[in-house]
């Protein structure tokens, strides 16, 4: 069953208009140790889908792995029983939640690979806007290095989504979304939005909101536990390319436009 925690409506109006919240101490001391020791577990445990996403002359390594809850008994716990589920029905103002997928992002010291600007629903099998993601350190993150949004983002325009080494369109057809606008070069015109993070808080933010981030110190290791939910509008929209992640034979069960009523993505609240 999972812990409930009140949202104020100030920071749920927030989310609704900005596209990103910070939240404060959502996950306590045991939660913590929990979800550290599945981050561990999954760094042991690398999925098939894993990947190093830096350069192999970049000083530190940046790597990523996805959709490991199910053989990972403390993400499951965390994206079960914790107050996550309770934070992403008021944030998405939905009467149910479903876990999407699980994502782990480590940095390792020294590393300087940023990550580009980018929304993520483009790179996703699912339509709908009532969804949410959060993105959980388990180690202190400076706002130097924390995740960057810019504020608003959210509010309609899906931007080409590409691979982040090469630039390469492998999702959509070239031309048939917006580019990235110049968001470093002219700054000024788009506000953003950055919290440094102590271990237990995390930020939550629409999964069009636009956000980027550097790269981190040479005495920083930036573990972080990304949880993804579903609300009640989400249906899925079946891409004629492999998805990030894919979810292998799903269109077989599940047709355009149906509900994510599928095992993959079980209920969590509601």
């Amino acid at each position: 069953m999972s812990r409930t925690l009140m949202l104020s409506s100030q920071t749920v109006q927030d989310y609704a208009q900005l596209g990103a919240v910070v939240l404060r101490g959502v996950l306590n001391a045991e939660e913590l140790q929990t979800l550290e020791q599945g981050i561990e577990h999954n760094l042991s445990h690398l999925s098939p889908l894993a990947q190093v996403a830096s350069r192999a002359d970049d000083p530190g390594r940046f790597i990523e792995d996805f959709c490991t809850w199910q053989s990972n008994a403390a993400y499951e716990k965390i994206l079960r029983d914790s107050a996550l589920p309770h934070i992403a029905a008021q944030l998405m103002q939905s009467q149910t939640v479903r876990v999407y997928h699980d994502h782990l992002l480590v940095k390792e010291p020294g590393t300087k690979q940023p990550t580009p600007w980018h929304q993520d629903q483009p790179y996703y099998n699912v339509s709908g806007r009532q969804n949410v993601s959060f993105w959980i350190p388990v180690d202190p993150v400076s706002e130097a290095s924390t995740l960057r949004f810019v504020a608003k983002s959210h509010l309609g325009t899906w931007y080409m989504p590409r691979t982040f080494r090469d630039q390469q369109a492998k999702w959509f057809p070239e031309g048939s979304l917006a580019e990235l606008p110049p968001i470093d070069a002219e700054p000024h015109h788009y506000t953003q939005l950055a919290w440094s993070l102590d271990p237990g808080d995390c930020v939550a933010f629409q999964m069009l909101a636009l956000h980027a981030s550097n790269g981190v110190g040479p005495a920083e290791r930036r573990r972080v536990f990304s949880a993804r939910y579903l609300g009640d509008d989400t249906r899925h929209a079946v891409r004629h390319w492999r998805t990030s992640p894919p979810f292998e034979g799903l269109a077989e069960r599940l047709p355009e436009g149906a509900e994510m009523n599928d095992p993959l993505f079980p209920k969590v609240w509601g």
